[in-house]
């Protein structure tokens, strides 16, 4: 069975606003500058703990386990609901899943706050099989580890499955996995990103997905990671 592995944060759901919401709630509990509202959205996708290295390295593995916590004081009481489906995007998921495939979720965001979303939002119909990131970040915080989780688990065959995602570190993260990928424009990366981390092909709509899904899988082989 061929297998679509779906990124939550900016390919499902516009997460932007609780997200934003729990970061500057972290800063401030940490006593932590405040950034820009274009670092703040870079946050949007990659690992927590990655996003806190590269703007804060004075921070110490401590520091960064204190800050996780802090965020998800606030993400996991209210912020995480803060958050609005794609336009178009059940419509596609449907599509998807009448043709065949088996869908799932793979994001870097800790598993249970992914399966959270999955049931506010009414997705569980959709997707069988949710993977995300241990809860603290320190065992799988990486797309690479989270989708090579989600692929043992759903015993899918890497060639015939797919990474959809909207940043950098969805394309590699099917790449250094040897699955193809598919990115999206309508999120938070911009096609650029997304071509020079090995995307197969980028669709700028959730309609789009179906289709794109189609080529992608039609595509040759390419080489080895």
């Amino acid at each position: 069975m061929k297998q679509l592995f779906f990124d939550f944060d900016g390919t499902i759901a516009n997460s932007e606003p609780g997200i934003v919401h729990s970061i500057k709630y972290m800063l401030q509990k940490m006593g932590l500058p405040e950034l820009s509202q274009a670092q703040y959205r870079t946050f949007i996708g990659p690992a927590l703990n990655a996003s806190l290295r590269r703007y804060y390295p004075q921070l110490d593995e401590q520091a960064i386990k204190q800050a996780i916590l802090y965020y998800q004081e606030l993400y996991t009481a209210s912020a995480i609901f803060e958050a609005a489906l794609y336009p178009g995007i059940k419509a596609a998921l449907a599509t998807l899943q009448n043709a065949g495939y088996r869908l799932n979720i793979a994001s870097a965001k800790p598993e249970p706050m992914v399966k959270r979303l999955v049931a506010h939002f009414d997705l569980g119909r959709f997707f069988a099989g949710v993977y995300g990131a241990t809860l603290d970040e320190s065992v799988r915080s990486t797309k690479t580890a989270v989708l090579a989780y989600g692929l043992a688990q759903s015993q899918a065959q890497p060639r015939s499955s797919v990474m959809i995602g909207d940043r950098d570190t969805d394309m590699l993260g099917g790449y250094q996995n040897h699955v193809p990928t598919l990115g999206v424009a309508y999120g938070f990366g911009q096609r650029q990103e997304l071509m020079q981390a090995h995307a197969n092909l980028v669709v700028a709509h959730p309609d789009e997905l179906p289709a794109g899904v189609v080529q992608v899988l039609a595509q040759p082989m390419r080489a080895e990671a």
